[in-house]
């Protein structure tokens, strides 16, 4: 280990840990912890929606899967996420933060549908409650095997030593600092994020005789890399496509939106937020299709390091020390926002919604620490199998929230005949398509890896396209044969598409 590699990484997580005092005393009561007191500018807004939208599979996940499975086929992930991004930002952003303020200044993704929706009995509280606190376990976890994975490879530690080390740094600053330590902190991230994705890849390019001795590498390694349409089916490329479909359902997404300082900001931080995006999505891209080139003779074991190791092989110690920590960045920068939701979810949705709704605001941001620090441990846990894909829990995560909460956030924004029934129904049908369709698509093994049985359905397709279209089908049923909002919702309805 250079010792230049360790002091930047050190340099760097105590400004991480700085700016989470800085934000403590800043914090003062449950909205300033879980959304700022609304007082993000566009720019924070922008970028540390990028950076814990991207998480570790932009720099582990998305090279690998680019290095693992043969170039330019994955490139219809970064296509399918852009146009779904800019979608999220051009049509949700400005009337979610409108919405969610004129809706009793809701905080929260759960508080939004309870008082958009007049439910009296809990219900869309404590069901969206939970579908966020069993999903983003699961995305905090392929978060924590990613940082593992990195504090392994730069430092030789054991995965385990590596899991928990990684682990209470990122607990330490969420756990002080709330939402604007992970604003800030993120929009430092998305930074070096940005600038590692846009240096590496042309640097490795460089290395291996430039842009055409490239593309001839990899097309002599195999012609079918340079096709983007090779050995993809219609199914293939929708599923991929689909991925786009997930941002209209992420909490710790849209609860950017929800923080902004004021809609005038939204078409600011739409074009900063949609050029970050598309320069570090086609950068991690052309990361993993370098490394099929460069590593054409001394093949990489585990595909989801090629960016790793790319630091550790092209760059000065200090270089690759900034490098490695952009890695961490976008490991943090995600795993933060998550647990964020996630203990907000516990705070006001449970404790305060059911259990103390007389709780002082002192009370609920602690307890929001306290669950910030319970997640996190049932992600570690979860996160103990070091042969564990970042890409494949980001993928499950990204289907479970995307089918439970998308359908339903587009319907109750803009149309106004929905009702409690059926954004209840379509909550459940989305997320329990999802998890019924990972089973029953994927084969049974043993311990072993031997096969008990074939998968049930034949074919392969995201679960995310058939939860996000039953999850719609649903909703819009229900709403109609079930009776009719109350005028005071419809007026309400009236009064945020007329401010806008």
């Amino acid at each position: 280990m250079e010792p230049a590699v360790l002091v930047t990484f050190i340099i760097y997580l105590v400004g991480m840990l700085a700016i989470g005092v800085v934000a403590y005393r800043m914090t003062s009561n449950l909205s300033d912890y879980v959304l700022g007191g609304r007082r993000l500018g566009p720019g924070v807004a922008a970028l540390s929606a990028g950076a814990s939208d991207m998480s570790s599979w932009l720099l582990l996940g998305l090279p690998g899967a680019i290095y693992a499975s043969g170039g330019m086929p994955q490139i219809w992930i970064g296509v399918g996420l852009t146009i779904g991004a800019y979608l999220n930002w051009q049509f949700i952003a400005k009337r979610l933060r409108v919405y969610t303020e004129k809706a009793n200044d809701s905080i929260t993704i759960p508080d939004f549908f309870e008082n958009r929706f007049r439910d009296g009995s809990k219900a869309l509280r404590v069901i969206s409650a939970l579908v966020i606190l069993l999903f983003f376990t699961f995305y905090t976890s392929s978060g924590m095997v990613g940082g593992a994975k990195l504090f392994e490879a730069s430092f030789g530690l054991s995965y385990n030593q590596a899991l928990w080390i990684g682990a209470i740094v990122i607990i330490s600053y969420t756990f002080l600092g709330g939402f604007l330590a992970v604003s800030w902190t993120d929009f430092i991230q998305g930074i070096l994020m940005f600038l590692a994705l846009i240096v590496v890849p042309i640097v490795a390019i460089s290395k291996t005789g430039g842009w055409g001795n490239t593309v001839n590498t990899v097309g002599e390694i195999d012609p079918a890399y340079l096709d983007v349409f090779a050995g993809m089916t219609t199914l293939g490329i929708i599923s991929l496509l689909a991925w786009g479909l997930g941002y209209f359902g992420q909490p710790h997404i849209i609860t950017r939106f929800m923080a902004l300082r004021s809609v005038k900001d939204v078409p600011k931080a739409r074009m900063i937020g949609m050029v970050w995006m598309v320069f570090a999505l086609f950068g991690a891209i052309f990361t993993g299709f370098a490394g099929i080139a460069y590593f054409a003779e001394n093949p990489i074991a585990d595909g989801e390091q090629v960016f790793i190791l790319f630091t550790q092989v092209l760059f000065d110690p200090w270089v690759s020390g900034i490098l490695l920590a952009a890695i961490l960045a976008a490991i943090m920068s995600t795993i933060d926002s998550q647990l964020l939701v996630s203990s907000s979810a516990l705070a006001e949705d449970f404790y305060k919604g059911i259990l103390k709704k007389d709780a002082s605001q002192k009370e609920l941001v602690w307890v929001g620490r306290i669950a910030v620090a319970g997640i996190a441990l049932i992600a570690i846990l979860l996160a103990g199998n070091p042969d564990s894909s970042v890409l494949a829990l980001v993928s499950y995560a990204w289907a479970g929230f995307g089918a439970a909460f998308g359908p339903v956030i587009i319907l109750s924004l803009f149309w106004k005949r929905m009702n409690r029934w059926g954004a209840l129904a379509g909550m459940i049908v989305g997320a329990v398509t999802v998890v019924v369709w990972s089973k029953l698509s994927a084969p049974v093994t043993d311990a072993a890896g031997e096969m008990i049985r074939e998968a049930v359905i034949p074919f392969s397709l995201y679960e995310i396209v058939p939860g996000f279209v039953l999850a719609t089908i649903v909703a819009v049923i229900i709403s109609l044969v079930t009776e009719a909002p109350s005028q005071e919702i419809q007026d309400e309805f009236d009064a945020v598409k007329a401010s806008l």
